[in-house]
Order: structure tokens, then C-alpha cells, then sequence
């Protein structure tokens, strides 16, 4: 398990967020389903797909349970806490099931494979599992479903992107959006679940992606974050031109739909991310100055054994040549506190790469092993709980710091923010991100709107945001 203290990858606040595309649908459906989503950008995007695949067959989005003939929980393997969630809400849903008895319940994504078993035949949860390659079967498995029987399809693919499939948007802001260009993943990361769950990495075809991206610039979209497990070792030969696509052509290619696209992507791995991919960045604007750089641990001892395939010195390199070509680029990470072996040295080496990269910000984990992991195989996890939090809390600390002295740097600097709504504290304001990902919020003129571009200078920070006022329009 990786369990986190602060800052958690999974945005929190999304967790359990039930699917519906459309605030008020007057269209008429024969049934109704209803979407809980966990986990990772990859789940909640994967719900989108699922959607699209059952609004064709004539099936309608709810959020209202009761109005729910198929109720999915989209699940995520990464946290045992996620886990324990979606078996609680799994009971609950069986409950409804007294009432209706025709209710059909469903497992999809990462938790399929591990625990179909447990869902189906042990604790009897659940009438559908249907692993994260499996949707277009999903009609056919809920017909199957209604007779009586279990249905399952957790097979993984080698081949399956869900590239012809258009996602219907989980609508959050009308403004950012994120676009699938891979799937699975060939980084054994020893830690790393994801192999297992969601299959070997195979890249989407370039013009969909493109395609996709300029049908969202037309629909009012101001921002695409382009995603995939490892999206530095994106490759597609397009064979009807002879073109090999790489990530960083990809990048050119969709910053070119329009320039007030605002172009953003997760996740890279260090050892992938190209010179080509800084250069590309370096010349569009409307490629964002931001760059997630996971480095787990700063100890080549512990990376070693954590298959992370690179060495302190040379992820420290790496951080140099982004600062060179990228001056303005803001850097993240994630932390893991507390893998197999860790000393108290290999602790001293994650804080001090941490000081020398003067990560904006990090997910900070600390280590307990998932099953059918390399590690859970291979290693002992011997570091003790309470060494591994007061480790995280150290971890914690330092990147407090780093944050709060990140944005004092930004004090008195002029960024051109994408507004995407009002912010979280106070209605009376609004909120946005500049190019390197930074939230800004700032008062709330009266003729602003969302999507809209504006020159925010920044008169004072928290650890976490900057605050600013409107210079001027753009």
C-alpha cells in the first residue's frame, strides 16, 4: 500500500464523485446507470469512456441512486484505503438490492482482476466485474447480468486504447479536460501495481487524440492535460503516412489546434522525458511550464531496488537540464518514505535530493507493500510503521517549506492565468492556474468568465496558493 499523510495524488475532493454529463437531460432512456469513481485522472477518464459506451446502447447517467437500474463503482488497486471504501459502499449498494431487486451492481477497473473472487463468490457484493480493457463488452455483460448469472471480463489487452470512443465529459468546469493518449504501463516498478492491473503500455492512435482535443477547443475547452501512466515513452507509427509520432511530436501537434490551448501532461518518468520534449516546450507557449517528476526516493540503493532504473546523480541531471532549457518550469514529485531496507542514510539522501531539486510541490507516501507486487515478492517490508511516518512527517516538513518559499518568489510577479471558476473559500473570487500550475485566486471582476485569460500580478501567498489582482485582460 502507499498510503499518504498531505497532498495526495487522488484528488480528495473527487473521490466517490458520482457521473452524470448533463445538469439537466431531457433525452429518455430505457435504463439508468449510476458511476462512483476512485483513484487516479486515468479512473475518472476510463468513467467518461464507460458512459459514452452505455449512453449508445440507450443506457442514461444518474445521481440518483434510487433512479439507478446499474449502479458501477470504478475502482483503483494503489490504496488499501480505496479499497476498504469501495467494500463499504459495495454493502451499502447491496442493501438497495432488498428493495429492488432487479438492481444490477458492478466492479469496474483495477480492482477487477484481484478480487473478482472475493466481490463474486465469497462475499457476494457484487452481479458484474469488468477489468479497465472489458467496456465495449459491457452491454452484452449486463444482458447476461439480467438472466441471473455473474458476469465477468477481466482479461487484459495488448491492443485496446478505446481510440473511436468519444468520452462523454464529466462536465466539472467547462474548461479543462483530460485526454487518454495511452494505456497501460512497461515500467516494473517494484513497488508499482499498475502493470498488473492495467496491462501492458500501448500508445492511442495520433490523429484521434488530435482529433479529440480540437472537437473539445470547438466545444469551449481552454485546456487538455494529456494522459498516460508513462506519457514520455508515447510512440505510434501512423501508417498511412509513414510518420512515427512521438510524445513530443504528439505535444507539437495538438499546441497547434490553436494557440490559447493551453496544453498540459501526466505522468513522466525520468528516465524517459526526451531533450525533443523540452525543446517542443520550450517553443510554444501554450505548452505549460510544468513538468511531474516522480523520483520515489533519492538513495540509488533504493532505487536500485525499486527498479526505478536511474541513479541519484542522474535524475539530478535531469533536473539540471529542465532548469537550463526550462528556466521557468515548475517541478513536481512523488515521495515514497519507508521502502524495504530503507536506512536512515538512504532517509538523509530523499531529503537532500528534495533540497537540491526545490520540488513546488510533492505526494508524499510512505510504504507498505500491495499484493502481486515485484516487492511483495522479492523483498521483506521491515521498515517499522512508526520509523515510516516519522520519516513522511520529516518529508512533510521539508516540502512545506519549499513550497511556501517557491511562491514567495512569485511576490510581485505578473503570470497569465486560465480562469476556471470560482475559488473553493470564497464564492466572491475567483481561481485559476498559471503555466506552471500554480493556483492563483484573485477578486472577481464583475465581466470576468470562466475560460477566460488574464494578467494576474501576485501580491501575496500560503504554502499552497498564490493570491494576486487582475493587471489586465488578455
Amino acid at each position: 500500500m502507499l498510503d499518504f499523510l498531505t497532498q495526495k495524488v487522488h484528488d480528495e475532493n473527487r473521490q466517490g464523485e458520482a457521473y452524470a454529463p448533463f445538469a439537466v437531460d431531457e433525452n429518455q432512456y430505457k435504463k439508468h446507470f449510476y458511476i462512483e469513481s476512485y483513484g487516479c485522472q486515468m479512473n475518472f477518464a476510463d468513467s467518461e469512456i464507460v458512459a459514452s459506451i452505455l449512453q449508445e446502447q440507450g443506457f442514461g447517467a444518474t445521481r440518483n441512486l434510487e433512479q439507478a437500474d446499474l449502479i458501477f463503482i470504478n475502482t483503483c488497486s494503489i490504496r488499501e484505503k480505496a479499497e476498504q471504501t469501495v467494500r463499504k459502499r459495495l454493502t451499502d449498494f447491496k442493501k438497495a438490492k432488498k428493495s429492488n431487486p432487479g438492481l444490477l451492481i458492478g466492479v469496474l477497473g483495477c480492482m477487477a482482476e484481484r478480487l473478482k473472487a472475493k466481490f463474486l463468490e465469497e462475499e457476494k457484493l457484487v452481479d458484474m466485474v469488468v477489468g479497465p480493457d472489458a467496456y465495449r463488452s459491457l452491454p452484452a455483460l449486463i444482458e447476461e447480468a439480467e438472466t441471473g448469472q455473474k458476469a465477468v471480463k477481466v482479461l487484459l489487452s495488448r491492443d485496446e486504447t478505446y481510440a473511436d470512443i468519444a468520452p462523454v465529459r464529466l462536465d466539472s468546469n467547462g474548461v479543462s479536460a483530460f485526454v487518454s493518449i495511452m494505456r497501460g504501463c512497461n515500467n516494473m516498478c517494484s513497488f508499482c501495481v499498475v502493470p498488473f492491473t492495467r496491462g501492458r503500455e500501448r500508445s492511442r492512435d495520433a490523429a484521434s487524440i488530435v482529433a479529440e482535443c480540437e472537437t473539445l477547443y470547438r466545444d469551449g475547452y481552454k485546456e487538455v492535460t494529456l494522459l498516460g501512466q508513462n506519457v514520455d515513452s508515447y510512440h505510434y507509427f501512423d501508417e498511412s503516412v509513414g510518420e512515427a509520432v512521438t510524445f513530443a511530436r504528439l505535444l507539437e501537434k495538438v499546441a497547434m489546434i490553436a494557440p490559447d490551448l493551453r496544453v498540459r501532461f501526466s505522468t513522466s518518468h525520468p528516465k524517459d522525458i526526451t531533450e525533443e520534449v523540452l525543446q517542443t516546450m520550450a517553443r510554444y507557449e501554450n505548452i505549460c511550464k510544468y513538468i511531474h517528476l516522480p523520483v520515489q526516493s533519492g538513495s540509488s540503493r533504493v532505487l536500485q531496488l525499486m527498479n526505478r532504473t536511474y541513479t541519484r546523480e542522474w535524475y539530478m541531471a535531469k533536473v539540471d537540464r529542465i532548469r537550463e532549457v526550462l528556466p521557468d518550469c515548475g517541478i513536481s514529485s512523488d515521495v515514497i518514505a519507508g521502502f524495504c531496507t530503507e536506512t536512515d542514510e538512504d532517509h538523509q539522501d530523499t531529503l537532500s535530493i528534495m533540497e537540491y531539486s526545490k520540488y513546488d510541490m510533492s505526494y508524499m507516501f510512505f510504504y507498505s507493500e500491495r499484493p502481486g507486487t515485484l516487492a511483495a515478492r522479492r523483498y521483506t517490508d521491515d521498515v517499522p510503521l512508526e520509523t515510516k511516518k516519522q520519516r513522511l512527517s520529516e518529508i512533510v516538513a521539508l516540502q512545506g517549506r519549499l513550497s511556501r518559499e517557491s511562491n514567495e518568489k512569485d511576490l510581485g510577479k505578473t503570470f497569465k492565468v486560465l480562469v476556471e471558476g470560482p475559488s473553493k473559500k470564497n464564492p466572491d473570487e475567483w481561481m485559476g492556474r498559471n503555466s506552471q500550475n500554480k493556483v492563483i485566486v484573485f477578486p472577481k471582476p464583475a465581466e470576468l468568465k470562466k475560460g477566460d485569460y488574464l494578467e494576474v500580478t501576485v501580491t501575496d501567498c500560503t504554502q499552497a496558493t498564490l493570491i494576486g489582482n487582475v493587471r489586465s485582460e488578455k
